[in-house]
């Protein structure tokens, strides 16, 4: 009895705390302050660098910002208020109600293959919007957040195309309502280019390219068209807006995602002779949103790659036969990877964290008798974003299949596969 009066009462104290927050709930709101965070980048056509400006207006602006630098990409920081320059640190101190911050940022960047993901030219500059600014920390009032707005400079006939909706001429508007401070993020390009664009269901799809250059711009429209429905009947809450950008030589020659963006070199395939698509498997990583802790790449590029078999066999892209073509090749690759657990995926890893996810997906299906699957689990991981683990991993698989997956267990995906007899 006295129980439930406890109960009871804190059950009308609980009441009573909810409907207080939702009394103030407008007036906390209201409470909210806004500066604008305004980035200008100002190119010119075969400079090495861009001039950048972030500057900061409003009544209160944040007391303090920490940007972490590397001196290869940055340099020359200077501000007419108090600024103190680290070997990687910058911190800087606005003042009043109107502050401005101005450095470098070196373009060209050169990976350990030679190749460039960030590079500049007479005519065209790509990168992304996350490298032209320093990863930043900004100490303010928990009530004051940010209204940012990237601003490019450009030489006379080029334009931009970044992941991010217009807000006048190469003035684009940044707004991510989980942040206080808004960054550039993703892929961007600059310079004299073609863009081709269709809205497909929901999401606003743009592919570009510099002029002259090989990309097969509309190819690679119609290919998103046919396929990217049967991608957003898993991941429904896919970005609203997504930006393909592509370049040939001396681009890195691969496939590379940045939040809602993505680079594709412009020699790769739509779809490659072993059935596995660049595309498709750099559009999933785009839809998931995940990282794996220092030993779970696996998971993220397991399942980037077996959703980009899957959504060519689902959209017709490749029949029946030559799924199962694919999957052969992946295990005969697969049986190079001893252990699935690493810092990074290597290509037999991710083969064999693809056979992995099929099993997951077969298991979930005969202990649901058919009622989910596997997209149940890749749905709940795309909405929940952030870093993943194999226990975080195991934890929602149990929660879809009502019960511990055997394909999941750990001692099962450290052992190497026994190879096939003759």
């Amino acid at each position: 009895m006295i129980a439930r009066l406890f109960r009871s009462r804190i059950g009308r104290v609980a009441l009573l705390g909810l409907a207080s927050l939702a009394a103030a709930g407008p007036a906390f709101a209201a409470r909210i302050a806004y500066y604008d965070a305004t980035y200008r980048a100002s190119f010119k056509p075969g400079v090495d660098h861009a001039q950048v400006e972030l500057e900061l207006q409003g009544e209160k602006l944040p007391s303090k910002v920490v940007l972490q630098v590397d001196p290869k990409r940055y340099r020359n920081f200077r501000s007419s208020e108090p600024l103190e320059v680290g070997a990687k640190e910058i911190v800087w101190r606005p003042q009043g109600q109107h502050s401005s911050l101005h450095y470098e940022f070196i373009v060209n960047h050169q990976r350990a293959s030679g190749s460039y993901d960030s590079y500049i030219t007479d005519s065209w500059a790509l990168f992304r919007g996350d490298k032209l600014t320093p990863s930043t920390r900004v100490t303010s009032a928990r009530n004051l957040r940010s209204r940012t707005v990237l601003q490019f400079t450009l030489p006379t006939g080029w334009s931009a195309v970044t992941p991010f909706p217009s807000a006048g001429e190469h003035a684009f508007r940044i707004d991510d309502p989980k942040r206080r401070f808004d960054e550039p993020a993703g892929w961007m390009l600059i310079g004299k280019i073609g863009v081709r664009s269709e809205r497909i269901q929901h999401v606003n799809t743009l592919i570009a390219a510099p002029e002259g250059e090989s990309a097969r711009r509309q190819d690679a429209l119609a290919f998103i068209n046919w396929n990217l429905p049967k991608l957003l009947d898993v991941f429904p809450d896919f970005p609203k807006r997504v930006l393909i950008v592509s370049a040939g030589d001396p681009m890195w020659r691969g496939g590379l995602s940045g939040p809602a963006s993505i680079f594709l070199h412009s020699d790769r395939p739509l779809i490659s002779e072993n059935r596995t698509s660049p595309l498709l498997h750099e559009l999933v990583h785009v839809a998931l949103g995940i990282r794996g802790d220092n030993e779970s790449d696996w998971i993220v590029e397991g399942l980037a790659e077996f959703y980009s078999i899957q959504t060519l066999r689902r959209s017709g892209g490749i029949g029946q036969k030559r799924y199962e073509q694919a999957m052969d090749n992946l295990k005969k690759w697969a049986h190079r990877a001893p252990t699935l657990f690493a810092r990074a995926s290597t290509g037999p890893t991710t083969a064999r964290a693809v056979l992995v996810f099929q099993q997951v997906d077969a298991e979930i299906r005969s202990l649901t008798q058919g009622k989910a699957s596997l997209d149940d689990v890749a749905r709940k991981l795309a909405a929940d974003r952030g870093e993943i683990s194999l226990i975080q991993l195991q934890e929602i698989a149990q929660a879809v299949a009502g019960k511990p997956l055997q394909s999941l267990q750990r001692d099962r995906l450290t052992k190497p596969l026994v190879e096939p007899g003759p």
